[in-house]
């Protein structure tokens, strides 16, 4: 099974996240006007929390997969490769019974000491059982993207994005008699349906694509106590990194409704305002993160491999071509998301006031994006401690903003968006810095960031003149707004220099080597 090179593994993530991301969006504007705002809020109260003890039964498991395969793999270590792969699944195995366990023991504590409205109940029991299957699955995911075979992992996630899809709206549907509570039970039933799905045909694809063991392969065997060593050795700090980030999503999701409280609001108002939050600001600007996911996951055994075979310039290299696609795709996503908020939440979702809440989320976008492709690359680099910390650091603004600022009434979700903002900008800048340590990356201000600027500048202008002509049709203006926009950027930034010819043609190279 031959390799993918860089650019092509993170296509094939890219195609598969756009697809994922349409099917996405479908789901979310049917399941908001089908459960409302509340049931969106209901479901995202528990469902970091969920991702928290994913986080913990897993460890960071699957990053050291997919770079510990990487390095044999470079080495011609075929069975060294298979060895990280099998001795990681059992402990992923254990793990993740341990873990869901003490979490179904632990529920009804939870109930009564940290979630801020009871009827979360049965939506936190349903999502339970996909603890062991996300983990179980997560091992064969990493072991393929060490193998820098990116196409089983977007495969077995589009399946499992239209199966959670299908199930979970129709479950919905069928529930909505019962209450919103009930209804949104759909949402925790269809992900875990989805997750069994994909993991069933991850297993299948295993077992007829893995890489096998020739005649050739040297039997090169790392006593077990070093591999153990090797897989926690960057599992802890990525699952450091991971649980802080997971733990500040849960403390997001207590802490933001409270804090509405506070500020005069029910907790019907908050419930729904926070939904409004989560399930359609959020959606809407996490959407470019379909780029920078599959980047970061790309990056690590991309950059894995670089280093192993010690090669510098190209880890130079690909750092500079991600992160110069990641603010060439997010900036125009930010002035749409600055410019056309009301329409766009108006349209898809139904609930124009949430546009309000996105524009204010939009100027934190670039640096939401930049920070997510920088913490790939230094988790390939195997510095995975370094995300973390400034992560930790980051989230100490975060908390006191959210505290401080929700509860004033004059803000309220504003003030919510404001500390989300000097997050994304903190972890973004942290990041930076210690890139420009490791390896003396710097950002080519021309290249980088005034070109796509200007571009940007330009998108901005037009489509401010099409809102002021069209301004008697949101769902007219959106369209012709974000096609006139996009191509107006387009060109731009091949007139100015920011995108060359030649950057196609590479890529078109690439995809004809491969098949």
């Amino acid at each position: 099974m031959s390799r993918q090179s860089f650019v092509i593994g993170a296509l094939i993530l890219l195609s598969a996240s756009f697809v994922n991301r349409i099917i996405g969006f479908i789901y979310q504007i049917v399941m908001i006007r089908l459960i409302k705002p509340e049931g969106i809020g209901l479901f995202n109260m528990v469902f970091p929390l969920y991702i928290l003890v994913l986080v913990l039964a897993t460890m960071g498991i699957p990053v050291a997969i997919a770079k510990l395969v990487a390095e044999e793999m470079a080495k011609n270590n075929v069975r060294g490769a298979n060895r990280v792969f099998k001795i990681s699944l059992s402990i992923l195995i254990l793990s993740s019974v341990i873990f869901t366990a003490l979490l179904v023991m632990a529920s009804p504590l939870l109930m009564k000491l940290v979630f801020p409205n009871p009827k979360v109940y049965y939506i936190f029991l349903c999502l339970i059982p996909g603890i062991i299957v996300v983990s179980i699955c997560s091992a064969f995911r990493g072991y393929f993207q060490g193998l820098q075979q990116m196409t089983p992992t977007a495969i077995t996630q589009t399946l499992e994005q239209i199966v959670r899809v299908v199930a979970g709206l129709c479950i919905a549907y069928l529930l909505l008699p019962k209450g919103v509570e009930y209804a949104a039970v759909g949402a925790s039933l269809g992900v875990v349906i989805g997750e069994f799905t994909g993991c069933l045909t991850m297993i299948y694809l295993y077992f007829t694509r893995k890489q096998r063991v020739t005649a050739r392969s040297r039997p090169v065997y790392e006593p077990f106590r070093r591999t153990i060593a090797s897989i926690f050795g960057l599992g802890v700090p990525v699952t450091l990194t991971r649980f802080v980030s997971t733990l500040l999503m849960s403390a997001d999701a207590v802490l933001i409704p409270q804090r509405l409280q506070a500020a005069g609001m029910s907790v019907h108002q908050a419930t729904s305002v926070y939904g409004q939050l989560v399930g359609i600001a959020e959606t809407l600007l996490f959407t470019p993160t379909m780029i920078t996911i599959a980047l970061a996951t790309a990056l690590v055994p991309a950059i894995s491999d670089a280093l192993a075979l010690e090669n510098h310039k190209l880890v130079q290299t690909r750092t500079s071509q991600a992160l110069r696609i990641t603010i060439g795709a997010g900036l125009p996503c930010t002035v749409a998301f600055l410019l056309l908020p009301k329409e766009m939440c108006g349209v898809l979702f139904g609930y124009a006031d949430a546009g309000i809440i996105l524009a204010a989320l939009a100027f934190g976008g670039p640096f939401l994006y930049f920070q997510q492709t920088t913490t790939g690359i230094l988790q390939g680099m195997g510095e995975a401690v370094k995300p973390f910390k400034n992560l930790v650091i980051a989230s100490v603004f975060k908390i006191l903003g959210l505290y401080y600022l929700t509860a004033i009434p004059s803000l309220g979700i504003l003030g919510s968006a404001l500390a989300l903002n000097v997050f994304y900008v903190l972890i973004a800048l942290l990041n930076y810095l210690d890139l420009n340590k490791l390896i003396g990356y710097r950002l080519h201000l021309s290249h980088d960031v005034v070109k796509p600027f200007l571009s940007a500048l330009g998108m901005a202008m037009v489509i401010w003149q099409i809102k002021l002509f069209l301004s008697f049709s949101p769902l007219l203006t959106l369209i012709v707004s974000l096609v006139a926009g996009c191509l107006v950027y387009v060109i731009l930034l091949f007139l100015l220099g920011g995108i060359h010819r030649k950057d196609f043609l590479h890529v078109v190279r690439l995809v004809t080597k491969r098949f």
